[in-house]
């Protein structure tokens, strides 16, 4: 469940005011269905039980937001990463925005100027987003999202593909509705933080096109790749740091609200 929360905590960076978790009401159409989460983001039910827990014992006093950011943080060290302290005390937003979604968070076959230029768009760096990515050693994805990379018609995003892997998708993917059917983000160590998610972008095993195109579409996100590959430490450095940064992104004494119930605004 930890590769779950991951996914769910670090994917929600473009939102880190808990918006994800809002269900859809007559008033707005929230995230949950917009293209880059529908069928991906999952865990929504361990953080509803989280919620549940802390509002018995101390009722509005932790934002589903801050629960986001430990939830994120606690899955890293459960599987194999370093720590960091959480600043707590963030607001949970009243409302959601599925266009607001599709619009900011980068899609899987997002090129590595699209991907820069969505990430400073919220204020953190090329840098940022190339270990940012590395949450992507955990989770799934839907076949529908790396389509591409197997029916080989984003041949400008994702130029290398292994042969062995590309068959095991089209296996995969071949096989059930691929709305539905899911992949591993990384096939090879999923259930565990490390630097693997590299490795196999290296390797020509990046699931997603956003993914691949790190080490086919610039040099400089190739570049740190490549150190992260050599040593993971700097990687698991540098995921702490830019994971420390995006959630100071938003000031804890900013406007909101601590929800009574994650999924709905009080």
């Amino acid at each position: 469940m930890t590769q779950e929360w991951l996914l769910l905590c670090c994917d929600s960076i473009f939102t880190i005011d808990a918006s994800v978790l809002l269900d859809d009401t007559p008033n707005f159409v929230g995230e949950k269905t917009a293209a880059p989460n529908l069928n991906s983001l999952r865990g929504f039910e361990v953080i509803d039980a989280i919620k549940a827990d802390l509002e018995y014992v101390c009722p509005q006093i932790v934002s589903c937001a801050d629960i986001l950011a430990v939830a994120a943080r606690d899955s890293v060290v459960l599987s194999g990463g370093l720590g960091w302290e959480v600043q707590l005390g963030r607001k949970d937003s009243s409302s959601a925005s599925k266009a607001a979604a599709n619009n900011n968070i980068p899609g899987p076959n997002s090129d590595v100027p699209t991907l820069v230029s969505k990430f400073q768009n919220v204020g953190l760096t090329l840098e940022d987003m190339v270990a940012l990515s590395g949450a992507h050693t955990m989770g799934r994805a839907r076949c529908s999202t790396f389509s591409s990379r197997i029916n080989g018609n984003n041949n400008e995003n994702s130029p290398d593909i292994n042969l062995e892997f590309l068959q095991s998708l089209q296996q995969l993917c071949s096989e059930s509705n691929s709305n539905t059917t899911l992949a591993d983000l990384d096939h090879m160590t999923p259930s565990m933080f490390d630097n693997q998610y590299y490795i196999n972008i290296l390797s020509g095993e990046g699931l997603l096109a956003s993914d691949q195109v790190l080490a086919t579409g610039d040099d400089r996100t190739r570049e740190i790749i490549q150190t992260y590959v050599d040593d993971p430490s700097t990687f698991y450095e540098d995921f702490k740091n830019s994971m420390l940064k995006m959630g100071s992104l938003v000031s804890v004494s900013s406007g909101g609200e601590i929800r009574r119930n994650c999924r709905v605004i009080n």
